[in-house]
């Protein structure tokens, strides 16, 4: 990754700041932006602009270098705000982790319509206002490039309770496919990784472990982990940020010059699971 420039949306902590350093170890510079407030919709806390710098504390301290701000993926100008904080700093970029995204649980026909809106808004818009706010610059820049989606075991089939959850991840499928041959002419690659459950905030709440252990009280994390491990083929409960990392790594470097519009799991068989 030495001389690459790598812009990662949802920065601040979970896998977008395991991405982060893991890119910065591996000699990238890395630009990381985050919303650093709370969306509303959420079953757990989002995370702050003290998690952003704490991030970029961490590339820091490996000798790295962070171009840390807050922007929201729904509002297109503070996206270019932050392009082009990245090509002031570091003059051209060309790796994207479209990273940032949010949960929530419900049964569909119980949703609220601002929990559904939200979903969509963040997930699946934001993921587009990202690529429109970057594409443009990599292209004339000439460079090549890899775009790589957050995606989830969700955008690859179907489960109880977050449908708005997975509508946005498998449009995020639609999205990466078509760009990816919109974008080969230009050789930037594009694919998704997808993940199962990841051991992250956004999985290690109550309300998440609930959804598993709905007759325990306060369920525990030993407790959600017997649950969750039924979930995959492989009998472990989830995955660590570093693993998601180790496949972004690869997608983000040369090793995978010739791989684009690729779904890439990393969810221990949770999507072949019998």
């Amino acid at each position: 990754m030495d001389g690459k420039v790598v812009f990662i949306t949802g920065a601040a902590r979970g896998q977008g700041r395991s991405h982060a350093v893991r890119l910065s170890a591996e000699g990238a510079k890395i630009v990381g932006v985050d919303i650093c407030e709370e969306v509303g919709t959420t079953h757990y806390t989002l995370a702050t602009s003290e998690d952003l710098q704490e991030t970029r504390r961490l590339v820091e301290a490996q000798g790295g270098e962070m171009v840390a701000r807050s922007a929201d993926v729904r509002l297109l100008p503070q996206l270019k705000a932050a392009v082009e904080a990245a090509l002031e700093s570091f003059g051209h970029i060309d790796v994207v982790l479209v990273n940032a995204g949010i949960g929530s649980l419900g049964l569909s026909w119980e949703l609220s319509e601002r929990q559904w809106r939200d979903m969509i808004d963040v997930n699946l818009t934001g993921a587009w206002l990202t690529v429109v706010a970057v594409v443009p610059h990599m292209i004339e820049a000439g460079r090549g490039g890899s775009i790589i989606f957050t995606n989830s075991v969700a955008g690859l089939l179907g489960r109880p309770n977050m449908s708005h959850y997975a509508a946005s991840k498998h449009g995020l499928v639609g999205l990466m496919r078509s760009l990816a041959n919109e974008l080969a002419p230009h050789h930037i690659r594009v694919n998704s990784v997808h993940p199962g459950n990841v051991d992250t905030d956004m999985v290690q709440n109550e309300t998440g472990r609930r959804l598993l252990l709905p007759d325990v009280e306060n369920p525990t994390r030993e407790q959600f982990a017997a649950e969750a491990a039924k979930l995959n083929a492989i009998p472990v409960p989830w995955v660590d940020s570093a693993d998601v990392s180790s496949a972004v790594l690869w997608l983000a470097s040369d090793e995978s010059r010739f791989i684009t519009g690729a779904t890439v799991p990393v969810d221990a068989g949770a999507a072949v699971k019998a």
